[in-house]
């Protein structure tokens, strides 16, 4: 999160910037004409089930050492958790928006591809900032993104996600779902709502345990109702 990379108080002072633009003039587009996010594995997100929302930066060291406690809860509740993902491509974070529109793109085209695509994005995201990038072309960093996420898709894919970004439309939603996160109060990543309420220590990465802790009491509560 901020901690670890970049200037913390500069991004959160941009991030509020944003969000007061949405809030006072609406920004562009807002709100979408259906809810964003990404759904992990179609589950039912609905008051039938315990509801998280998560927001990650793909390119964000603490969102990928979040993630795999977080799918490990996912497996040992099944169907009585949902999880729907935001994507906060952070500022500080180079190329990152543009790996947020690659899972846009994805989502697009092949819906159950779009989580291989991120767990790809956060085992091999030094790829993809820092000295590795230092000296490339914007567009030298999109093709080298296009060739990545085909090989986790399928490179009979890889002409289809070189036009998304072209597409001005794949553009337009990761905007949104960056304006959407501001509009939560979202200031950094990995960032959590469990059934509508912020968890504590937002931008730390929780431990299995710490899931644990937080939905068996609701699992219990649920059952008593």
């Amino acid at each position: 999160m901020s901690g670890k990379h970049g200037s913390g108080i500069l991004t959160v002072l941009i991030l509020l910037a944003l969000q007061l633009q949405v809030l006072l003039v609406g920004g562009d587009y807002i709100p979408p004409a259906k809810p964003g996010g990404f759904l992990y594995k179609n589950r039912h997100f609905d008051y039938d089930t315990i509801r998280i929302e998560a927001f990650y930066d793909p390119l964000c060291p603490d969102s990928a050492d979040s993630w795999p406690p977080l799918i490990q809860a996912l497996d040992h509740y099944a169907a009585r958790v949902s999880l729907l993902v935001h994507l906060l491509p952070l500022p500080y974070h180079d190329n990152s928006f543009v790996a947020s529109r690659a899972l846009h793109i994805v989502n697009g085209l092949n819906r159950s591809a779009t989580f291989p695509v991120l767990q790809s994005f956060f085992k091999y995201q030094e790829k993809f900032y820092g000295a590795p990038t230092r000296n490339l072309s914007r567009a030298t960093i999109v093709d080298e993104i296009v060739k990545f996420v085909a090989s986790v898709v399928g490179n009979s894919y890889q002409t289809s996600i070189k036009n998304g970004f072209n597409d001005t439309n794949t553009d337009l939603l990761t905007r949104v779902s960056f304006k959407y996160a501001t509009s939560r109060g979202v200031s950094g990543t990995p960032f959590f709502y469990v059934n509508g309420f912020v968890l504590p220590d937002a931008g730390n990465a929780l431990n299995y345990s710490d899931w644990r802790n937080v939905i068996d009491p609701l699992i219990g509560a649920k059952k008593s109702i």
